[in-house]
């Protein structure tokens, strides 16, 4: 059965770093980010045509909005971005004491709440200086609320199918966490990590979970994206991928069984690029035989 997954380059244009695709069901558009590149994208399934809006500071994500638009996080704010003018407003700033940090990795919830964290500036990609991140959500009356600190890199989140358990990376502490979940006040207990990962597999970076309540999480310089049953810990396939810096993924397509990876080449040498001339590259992988779900949209 596994023979039949199959990994194609859909989107040929090299971000720096491509991250946080979702998939927009109405347009058949993937969106996503290239955060050093400071460009959100929409690239149209159906056209095969890509538009993009300039953010003028590295952006960490990009969401749709309920009332039209995106909310993204740029730089330290959490701004609403009108596509047809290109032009953006701040909603709300985070770590206002920490000039240096940045927004990193964003997603809303299945109530319209986004979730958001926060790092250090790179010196390099994944050097930072440790425990400056936080998490944070926003809800639909702009209300800022501080759920972690000491994050290193706060990075892939979702929930499972009940919105009873919110998963979350924390990227250099190499694992996979769960917390119980409040959904009505998003309010978050009793971590415990669900998956470590082993040697040789890399950063865990963006991340999603599919409708039977799995986890896919891609992995930074391990080339691949991991589908783990957080029930039990177990790893129940591996998808190769033709780039090292792999960073995230989202289901999309007809009935949500493709799985999208964007990936980055910022911080390859000359010789790297030269073995995965596709760095930076954004991914559709089919056959996989499981489905993901909607996206959600911020309800604020």
């Amino acid at each position: 059965m596994m023979s039949s997954v199959k990994v194609e380059c859909v989107v040929k244009e090299s971000a720096l770093i491509g991250e946080g695709p979702v998939w927009e069901e109405s347009e058949q558009t993937l969106l996503f980010v290239d955060i050093a590149g400071q460009k959100i994208h929409r690239w149209n399934s159906t056209t095969n045509e890509i538009q993009s809006v300039e953010t003028g500071h590295m952006v960490g994500f990009a969401v749709p909005r309920r009332s039209g638009g995106y909310v993204a996080g740029v730089g330290r704010s959490i701004v609403a971005v009108d596509w047809s003018t290109q032009t953006m407003r701040s909603l709300a700033e985070v770590d206002q004491d920490k000039p240096n940090n940045r927004l990193n990795d964003g997603k809303v919830d299945p109530n319209g709440r986004l979730l958001a964290g926060t790092m250090g500036m790179e010196e390099r990609p994944a050097e930072v200086q440790r425990q400056q991140g936080s998490l944070f959500s926003l809800t639909s009356d702009l209300t800022v609320t501080r759920h972690l600190s000491q994050v290193d890199i706060s990075n892939g989140l979702d929930w499972s199918v009940d919105q009873r358990t919110f998963f979350y990376i924390d990227s250099l502490s190499l694992t996979v966490d769960a917390f119980d979940y409040d959904s009505p006040t998003g309010q978050l207990g009793n971590r415990r990590v669900v998956y470590r990962l082993q040697e040789g597999e890399g950063l865990p970076d963006g991340m999603t979970v599919d409708a039977n309540g799995h986890l896919w999480v891609a992995c930074y310089n391990g080339g691949r994206v991991i589908n783990i049953d957080p029930a039990t810990g177990v790893q129940l396939q591996t998808v190769s991928l033709p780039v090292m810096k792999t960073t995230s993924c989202c289901f999309g397509g007809p009935d949500y069984t493709d799985l999208y990876v964007t990936s980055a080449s910022l911080g390859l040498n000359q010789s790297e690029q030269r073995q995965q001339p596709l760095a930076g590259a954004t991914f559709k992988v089919t056959g996989l035989g499981v489905k993901g779900r909607p996206s959600n949209s911020f309800s604020g």
